[in-house]
């Protein structure tokens, strides 16, 4: 079974575990590192996530996967924080963080520049729309971008 298909499948088996739980699904990933495979499950709250919702969510996750068993071949279960740094994928990832500093990547050089850091406006049209540090107004179309995360500076 492709990896595609693994996520949606494990996406819907453990959709009812966040049903009565304060934290939300923020992604999953399976994929290979080395010779292992990973199923990484990131999870949201507000307030911040906390090692005991981890747990918690994973002992619930696990009781699932055991028993459906969607995976057929070995991997290891990781759930956790999506970070500070999170990458914005859905519709309300861009909603909720509207004014915050976003970094994005793009598949294809706009005038040989590939990376843009800028204040987040919002997914308006299907475009990321972002101010930058010289308060000029840009936008991409979602499907031009390879990644938009927080962009946190130290």
């Amino acid at each position: 079974m492709a990896s595609n298909n693994i996520v949606s499948e494990v996406r819907e088996l453990i959709a009812p575990v966040f049903m009565n739980s304060p934290c939300e699904l923020y992604d999953i990933v399976f994929v290979k590192e080395g010779s292992s495979w990973c199923l990484r499950v990131f999870i949201d709250k507000d307030g911040g996530v906390a090692i005991n919702d981890c747990e918690q969510i994973s002992r619930a996750i696990e009781k699932i996967l055991d028993d459906k068993d969607p995976i057929e071949r070995s991997y290891t279960l990781e759930v956790s924080s999506p970070g500070i740094d999170r990458p914005l994928k859905k519709d309300s990832d861009f909603e909720k963080n509207i004014g915050r500093q976003v970094e994005l990547r793009l598949y294809k050089p706009i005038g040989k520049k590939k990376e843009f850091i800028g204040k987040l406006q919002g997914l308006i049209d299907g475009s990321i729309s972002i101010i930058d540090s010289e308060g000029a107004a840009l936008s991409f179309p979602k499907s031009d971008v390879s990644l938009c995360r927080l962009h946190i500076v130290f």
